[in-house]
């Protein structure tokens, strides 16, 4: 008894020191975290707090004290409900742009090459992972083609994924003139915030209004594929106009928190667009709310008619579940395309209770027989958004994303038609209930859903 009640009295002591940690924490950062995440911290601190203590100390932080936005326009006070919206997030509003999006990876390789090698006087790329392999040379090749040619060449990678990268292949980019930085290494402090906010942005600039953008990381499975492998499915757009601008503006401040050297500001060109009205909408610790994930919800209560959905992991809070059930409840005709098995099983599994809520409500979902890697959603003939951000929790709550939200028939129709496309081959999923095993795996792993 009596070495029993001190281990007791320990274990309560560390308990309450961890709550109130978090408590006080979470009021001086006046941090927001969803109800589900707030509750895995909280049992965590109870049940193991010498070990939840410290990993919400590394990793508890959410959102980043915002520096001021490098946009300074006015609110224009669009009809659009959703430029509304993504402006008084304090980001740039829409404008005409020039759009081509590329139906299948050989053409986004094209289209990537196109973009790095028209750039005359800087080239900027942002990606998460560049492949060890032949894509991956021939974007090496082409960035030191470009320095060679006077063009200033920076590159941006994040942390996780120059991990896959050998450190020969970035010695040759700094030893040809090609700028380098790593997002938030795990190793150092070179980035504000816990080590698990990655940064998941993709993007190559040509002189600053020429964009490349979507899902695509630089490696050979996102374009061609290798001899034993088929490409995975996926989508990526050129863009040129404003928006581009505003994607500058976002890749410099990306650069600077990686301990890049800054760059003198490019003027660009005052080519006017006649079609296609776009906006971009980045997402991430560095934005004042969750901006993708309020849009999709804002949208989810706006649809009357339809919803097309892409995505390659589906692991939404409870929020975003919800306001798609009720939605489909209501009658929006709800179409989730998801591979049958991608490249991360825990995401699999975890998925599927909410599928199955989902299903139940009347979402159709379609199991794709292949790897599809695409990110996008099409709500009625209104808007429709495409870019970097899964349809998960970490996407939507934790990771650096952008995406750019399309408002003309044309890319609303081409992007409807792309999903569409996907679903004669797909199979349709078994919502039928899990036995008592299985059901206790989801939920504890849903638990820490958010760091999948």
């Amino acid at each position: 008894m009596g070495a029993w009640f001190p281990r007791v009295t320990f274990h309560s002591l560390a308990v309450v020191v961890s709550l109130l940690t978090y408590v006080l924490t979470t009021r001086a950062e006046r941090e927001r975290r969803p109800p589900a995440i707030a509750i895995a911290w909280v049992l965590g601190m109870i049940a193991l707090p010498y070990f939840v203590l410290p990993m919400y100390i590394f990793f508890g932080r959410r959102k980043l004290p915002r520096k001021s936005s490098r946009w300074s326009g006015k609110r224009s006070y669009a009809q659009h409900w959703a430029e509304d919206l993504i402006e008084s997030f304090g980001l740039p509003p829409a404008a005409h742009s020039r759009v081509r999006f590329h139906q299948d990876g050989r053409e986004s390789l094209a289209g990537l090459m196109a973009t790095m090698n028209g750039a005359n006087r800087r080239l900027d790329m942002c990606t998460y992972i560049l492949g060890a392999d032949a894509v991956g040379r021939e974007v090496t090749d082409m960035m030191v083609a470009c320095v060679r040619r006077g063009v200033r060449v920076r590159f941006l990678i994040d942390g996780v994924g120059a991990l896959q990268l050998p450190r020969s292949w970035l010695r040759r980019l700094n030893a040809a003139g090609v700028e380098t930085a790593v997002f938030s290494p795990l190793l150092a402090r070179k980035t504000q915030g816990p080590r698990n906010l990655r940064n998941h942005r993709k993007w190559t600039l040509a002189d600053g209004e020429r964009l490349w953008a979507g899902g695509r990381n630089l490696a050979a499975e996102y374009f061609t594929g290798s001899a034993d492998a088929a490409p995975w499915s996926d989508l990526s757009f050129e863009l040129a106009g404003p928006p581009a601008a505003a994607v500058a503006l976002q890749f410099e401040a990306d650069w600077e928190e990686a301990g890049g050297a800054p760059a003198e500001a490019i003027a660009v060109s005052e080519q006017q667009y006649v079609h296609s009205r776009t906006q971009f909408l980045p997402s991430g610790p560095d934005q004042m709310e969750d901006t993708v994930h309020a849009l999709l919800i804002d949208a989810c209560f706006q649809a009357i008619e339809r919803m097309l959905v892409v995505t390659p992991y589906f692991v939404p809070d409870v929020s975003l579940e919800t306001a798609m059930r009720l939605a489909a409840r209501r009658g929006v005709k709800i179409d989730l395309c998801i591979p049958n098995k991608s490249n991360h099983f825990l995401a699999d599994f975890v998925r599927n209770r909410a599928l199955r809520s989902l299903s139940d409500a009347g979402v159709s979902v379609h199991l794709l027989p292949h790897m599809n890697h695409a990110k996008a959603v099409v709500f009625d003939d209104s808007i429709a958004l495409c870019g970097s951000c899964n349809l998960d929790s970490r996407s939507l709550l934790l990771n650096y994303e952008s995406a750019v939200v399309f408002y003309d028939a044309r890319e609303i129709e081409w992007l409807a038609g792309w999903i569409s496309a996907l679903i004669p081959a797909a199979a349709s999923f078994d919502p039928r209930a899990p036995g008592l095993w299985r059901d206790v795996c989801e939920g504890l792993l849903l638990t820490v859903a958010y760091q999948l």
